[in-house]
């Protein structure tokens, strides 16, 4: 491929997109927990949490492709910017039927009007994602190649404080203002956002158009991905990867209830969760090496070895740690894997890609998780309380609850480190590592964009010193 040239002020244009996305992505996580909070307090049904909670998953996984295509074929803005829209009228609507009917209506799991409210919220969360996977492309387009790593640990740090905000502020919330007031919050910083977004310029050519690639392009995205050699591997590594994580998404509040009391517990995850922003950061500071495929599986390692010790014995300290130092190593595997199909898949195609590996990846944790929750429960379990489990397992995981639930870490940690090690030895690992390696480096442009210029035009690259993590952070300052 040849070096792109990226657009001046292109990070900082970045920054913008990045921030942007992230109060999107909080206020729709916000509005989705907020939803499940609700119709469990209001209805005590776990089925009914269940049923939503899959089907948000069942249908990111579904419309992955859908979203990659539609990505590639337009501007990143204008897809950013139809993302929203879509997601503000959801929201919109939901509030107009929150108002219509009276709460009584809208939780009553045999009437449509529940399952209607649910949907259209869940619409609006699901079509937000688009933004994900341009965004992950506008990294692209509008940050060297140098510093994609650093760009992606952008990302993974905004992703982590999402996940710690939503959590704590959807039950305060509903807590305190009630489902109509949450869906009031959610509009209005859904609207903002959109405001923003629009008064942006991102710089971007407009897509070539192909007449006979079909509206869902599978095809596209499996030879997008055949023409590297390698990449099926990495993005099927990543998806076992997801696979063994199902695990801990299964068992992982079960063994924490047996050692905490649920208020307890909450506090502890959260505190826990600030991991993400810790990975993401060093992520940014730092980067991913030379070959961040390699970082990828030494991370995947360590990923493994913390999954098999941290409940070796029922304390709680060692289970806190754990939970924090596997947080950390997140953002390292996901900004390795996006640093990686951004360097070696042309950025034409790189929508597809990232939706075909969103579909994989995203259905790979519910599956094991709806297969190991069972297992646990009637088999791993109960053997653990007998004589004979703990005759057989009590030198290594000692005396304490949840023994059952400690062995099923102790071998998924197994697994993942053997799979790590099984990889470095692989054809395909040497093969994409050395064609990343070979890929050139993007040619920054300098100079301000002049206002009336056409979109995607740039001024002629010349050779600029790449800006510190400090500089590049601090830019959302000078432009904010």
């Amino acid at each position: 491929m040849p070096p792109r040239v990226v657009p001046p002020r292109g990070e900082r244009t970045f920054l913008h997109v990045l921030v942007n996305t992230a109060v999107a992505n909080i206020t729709t996580s916000f509005l989705w927990f907020a939803l499940t909070f609700w119709v469990y307090l209001e209805t005590r049904s776990v089925l009914a949490t269940g049923i939503i909670g899959g089907a948000y998953m069942l249908l990111l996984a579904v419309f992955g492709m859908v979203f990659g295509t539609v990505v590639d074929r337009h501007r990143k803005q204008r897809v950013m910017l139809v993302s929203a829209l879509i997601t503000l009228v959801a929201f919109l609507a939901a509030g107009a039927l929150y108002l219509a009917f009276p709460e009584a209506s809208l939780l009553d799991l045999g009437a449509p009007w529940f399952w209607l409210f649910s949907g259209i919220i869940l619409a609006g969360a699901v079509v937000e994602n688009l933004r994900n996977i341009a965004l992950s492309t506008t990294v692209t387009l509008l940050v060297p190649t140098e510093r994609h790593a650093n760009a992606n640990g952008l990302v993974g740090t905004v992703q982590g404080l999402a996940f710690i905000v939503t959590s704590v502020l959807s039950g305060l919330a509903i807590g305190f203002v009630g489902m109509g007031g949450t869906l009031v919050i959610a509009i209005a910083l859904t609207a903002l956002p959109l405001l923003h977004l629009a008064m942006l310029r991102v710089p971007e050519d407009k897509p070539e158009r192909d007449a006979s690639a079909a509206p869902v392009d599978v095809r596209g995205a499996v030879l997008a991905i055949r023409a590297v050699p390698g990449l099926f591997a990495l993005i099927l590594f990543s998806t076992f990867n997801n696979l063994i994580g199902g695990v801990y998404m299964a068992l992982m509040d079960p063994y924490g209830l047996t050692l905490f009391d649920v208020k307890v517990w909450g506090v502890v995850f959260g505190v826990a969760s600030t991991g993400f922003i810790v990975g993401g950061a060093i992520v940014a500071a730092k980067g991913l090496g030379r070959n961040p495929i390699r970082t990828m599986l030494f991370v995947v390692a360590g990923m493994g070895v913390l999954g098999a010790l941290f409940t070796l014995r029922d304390w709680w300290w060692l289970y806190a740690a754990g939970i924090w130092l596997y947080m950390v190593l997140v953002p390292v595997v996901e900004a390795a894997e996006q640093t990686v199909i951004q360097k070696v898949v042309p950025f034409e195609k790189q929508g597809r890609v990232f939706g075909a590996a969103t579909a994989l990846e995203v259905s790979a944790a519910p599956v094991t998780a709806f297969l190991i929750a069972p297992l646990a429960e009637f088999w791993i379990i109960p053997f653990m309380e007998t004589d004979a489990g703990q005759a057989t397992w009590g030198w290594l995981l000692g005396d304490g609850q949840a023994r059952g639930i400690a062995l099923v870490f102790v071998f998924a940690g197994l697994v993942m480190v053997i799979a790590a090690a099984l990889a470095f030895a692989t054809r395909s690992y040497r093969t994409l590592s050395r064609m990343y390696e070979a890929q050139p480096a993007s040619d920054p442009a300098s100079g301000d964009a002049s206002a009336d210029a056409p979109s995607g035009s740039v001024t002629p690259p010349v050779p600029v010193p790449p800006a510190s993590a400090k500089e590049v952070i601090g830019g959302v300052a000078d432009q904010s």
